[in-house]
């Protein structure tokens, strides 16, 4: 982001500078190593500078009572997020170190698939539990909407819609 559109959000950059040593000592109690705290207090600007500039935090009067408190909250779901893509990474690579090495797939290969992984995994996690589950159900077991109905306790026609809010959000992020 460039210097001057922080300085159009005074209030962002005093938030910045009262309090981004704070955060970062705080992550680096949470994570252990300081490249990755610094990495996420980051992070945790870059997510308020990106937010729309009708958020509160970017209105000409607004003042935080809690700014520490606004702070740990985006940087808890920061936090969350790299423990996820960590695990998945973790999980990918666990499964790649079972594949015989001339049907490994290249490093670049490698990289694409956990990038992908990572962004079906973002699609998967802004879905409600029960549309994840008949989505998944219908994807990686190959089942049809009424055995899906029928473990989630739902009617079909709950099934269909649960599938079609699926559909749109993937269509959503691809798009």
């Amino acid at each position: 982001m460039a210097a001057e559109s922080v300085l159009h959000h005074p209030h962002v950059q005093a938030l910045y500078s009262d309090h981004h040593g704070w955060l970062q000592g705080w992550l680096r109690k949470k994570l252990g190593n300081a490249f990755d705290a610094a990495d996420l207090a980051q992070d945790t600007f870059v997510r308020i500078l990106a937010a729309p500039d009708d958020m509160p935090e970017k209105q000409g009067d607004w003042q935080l009572r809690e700014p520490r408190a606004y702070l740990t909250v985006v940087a808890r779901r920061l936090l969350a997020n790299l423990y996820r893509r960590r695990s998945l990474e973790q999980a990918y690579l666990d499964a790649l170190s079972t594949v015989p090495e001339p049907h490994a797939p290249s490093p670049e290969q490698q990289s694409i698939i956990l990038e992908t992984l990572q962004e079906i995994d973002a699609m998967l996690d802004g879905l409600a539990a029960p549309v994840r589950q008949a989505f998944l159900m219908a994807q990686l077991e190959g089942l049809g909407y009424a055995e899906i109905a029928s473990r989630l306790s739902v009617s079909e026609r709950t099934v269909k819609r649960y599938m079609a809010d699926a559909m749109a959000r993937c269509i959503l992020l691809v798009a």
